[in-house]
């Protein structure tokens, strides 16, 4: 098959295949929405604050906006999530269903077949996000507005939304760190040169890694690269 037919052909698939789950994607990283949401994702249970700012199409689906989670926050996405949607003290969760470990008490509903402008539909209500079961690495997520583009005299080009990382403090702890009590003595070791595990937690968390660093350029750059 010709080169440029090949191309095409591959494009067409990827483009089908957004589709079957209601999503639309360009080459450049957009997505066909009517909206867009403004968001604030905070890691709870940590001070001081780690938490993004981030604007996203309202037509992805949650497992969509969890991906884009994963490299604005800097998670390695290696483990199970869920989210929690509470609509008048009544709590909703949305995941990727496993029978292992549902349960009569708790039906995960399939966050790749949730829409977030459908589901998060009103900005008061309350979203969590969280990463790791084990770890149980908790987000509030605040839905600082949302934006309407749909308008009869509005061009189409004008529906094409790009997620965006707009503003951030600190790195999100490293993976597997054993939750909130973990990563406070693992920050106790990786400060103090004295501590006998320093050496071995600077080793584990990597050279590049610094609790307070936070790049909002790697993260648009990260966004810009997602499967």
């Amino acid at each position: 098959m010709p080169k440029m037919l090949c191309c095409l052909a591959f494009s067409v698939l990827i483009c089908f295949t957004r589709k079957q789950h209601g999503e639309e994607e360009t080459h450049l990283g957009s997505y066909q929405s009517e909206s867009r949401y403004y968001l604030h994702v905070q890691l709870t249970g940590i001070e001081p604050p780690i938490w993004r700012k981030m604007v996203v199409p309202g037509a992805i689906s949650l497992h969509t906006l969890q991906k884009m989670l994963q490299v604005v926050m800097g998670w390695e996405n290696t483990h199970l999530y869920v989210f929690r949607l509470t609509i008048n003290e009544k709590t909703i969760v949305y995941g990727l269903p496993d029978s292992d470990w549902e349960s009569a008490d708790m039906h995960i509903r399939d966050s790749r077949r949730t829409k977030l402008d459908a589901t998060v539909w009103a900005d008061w209500l309350k979203l969590t996000y969280e990463y790791d079961l084990g770890d149980s690495w908790m987000h509030q997520i605040t839905i600082e507005r949302i934006e309407h583009l749909a308008d009869d005299a509005m061009h189409e080009d004008a529906l094409w939304v790009t997620p965006r990382c707009l503003a951030g403090s600190r790195a999100c702890p490293p993976e597997d760190a054993g939750g909130i009590g973990g990563y406070a003595l693992f920050l106790e070791a990786w400060q103090n040169p004295r501590h006998p595990e320093h050496e071995r937690l600077r080793q584990w968390a990597g050279a590049s890694y610094d609790p307070e660093l936070f790049s909002v350029q790697q993260a648009n750059s990260a966004l810009a690269n997602l499967d």
